[in-house]
């Protein structure tokens, strides 16, 4: 039978071990790099909650609400890949559990099913999938990157990876998996540990689904002994397919970063696709600007939203910052 391959790619990207290793930033830097290879790229984030949308929830709780052009009150990250990717992405692009789920039974209650028994294995996941194609249509996307919010392991999550692992067991040629995953270095030992990676592998597989790339976040960069153990480990086809994610100055460091450890051609690689042009040139002189800055500019916030506890959540105006830092290159 001959290998059908579907136009469109797709990267699943999922945390490993714990929240916060910046699973967001992975996504837009996969998707700038993508997208400087010349192809057409679109960005999804997949919000595990049961709010329909982050507009209700606290910033000091969930970090700043981002206001798509489409009047859509989304996560921060969606902010972060339009900044990225230097492109508005449409309100398709973003969906929650509790949107997923108010529409499924809203289409009940309307015997939009007619009378059949509704599922969530099946009648979620599709619609899951519906809203990640009609986000292609959208878009005319060639590769898409699909942000799953959570971390491995959790409850809240599972239906997104269930619709994942049954879009690649139709298209397993299209469909690839990237687990952005903390390695800690306990200061008592001094020593960076891979065994939290491995058991969020684990656990991933048990999910039906594994990784292809695991980005390693660490204060340092994975050094090669590491990056051989976590590949041997985790059954990836290469200690390459370990990508190096240490602590930066700035977050628009990352693609630089990630191309510096070759994620770029490995994603094409398995899709069996060339660059299209030369990567990277335009980002490199924004990142090489910012570098140069030598002034300061002291400029005061008045917000309503800054204490958590005993500390500053800086998220809560994350928009505003960053708009900041992109005036002071400018």
């Amino acid at each position: 039978m001959a290998d059908k391959r579907s136009k469109t790619k797709y990267i699943f990207v999922v945390g490993g071990v714990m929240s916060g290793v910046g699973k967001g930033v992975t996504t837009a830097s996969i998707g700038t790099i993508l997208k400087s290879k010349g192809y057409k790229i679109s960005l999804i984030k997949a919000d595990p909650y049961l709010n329909v949308d982050a507009g209700t929830m606290n910033p000091t709780e969930h970090g700043e609400v981002f206001v798509m052009d489409g009047g859509l009150e989304t996560d921060q990250d969606m902010g972060n890949y339009e900044r990225f990717l230097n492109q508005t992405l449409p309100r398709e692009n973003y969906m929650t559990n509790g949107m997923v789920f108010k529409y499924v039974i809203d289409k009940e209650r309307a015997l939009g099913y007619k009378g059949k028994c509704v599922e969530p294995t099946y009648h979620i996941t599709e619609e899951i999938l519906r809203r990640i194609s009609e986000s292609v249509k959208k878009t005319d996307a060639e590769i898409v990157v699909v942000e799953i919010g959570g971390t491995i392991g959790e409850y809240q999550n599972a239906i997104f990876l269930e619709a994942a692992r049954q879009l690649k067991n139709k298209n397993p040629k299209d469909v690839m998996f990237v687990m952005v995953s903390y390695l800690p270095t306990p200061p008592s030992i001094g020593e960076m540990k891979t065994k939290p990676t491995q058991n969020a592998v684990m656990q991933m597989n048990s999910y039906g689904v594994s990784p292809n790339i695991i980005v390693a976040r660490a204060e340092l960069p994975v050094d090669k002994k590491r990056k051989e153990k976590i590949a041997s480990m985790t059954g990836l086809l290469s200690s390459e397919d370990v990508i190096a994610a240490p602590n930066v100055k700035s977050i628009y460091d990352v693609p630089i970063n990630f191309e510096n450890d070759g994620i770029g051609l490995r994603i094409l690689n398995h899709f069996d696709l060339k660059p299209k042009k030369r990567d990277l040139k335009e980002w490199r002189k924004v990142v090489d600007k910012m570098r140069q800055a030598s002034k300061e500019v002291n400029i005061a916030v008045v917000g309503k939203y800054f204490d958590t506890g005993d500390l500053v959540h800086p998220d809560a105006h994350m928009s505003i910052i960053e708009a900041w830092k992109t005036t002071g290159l400018h």
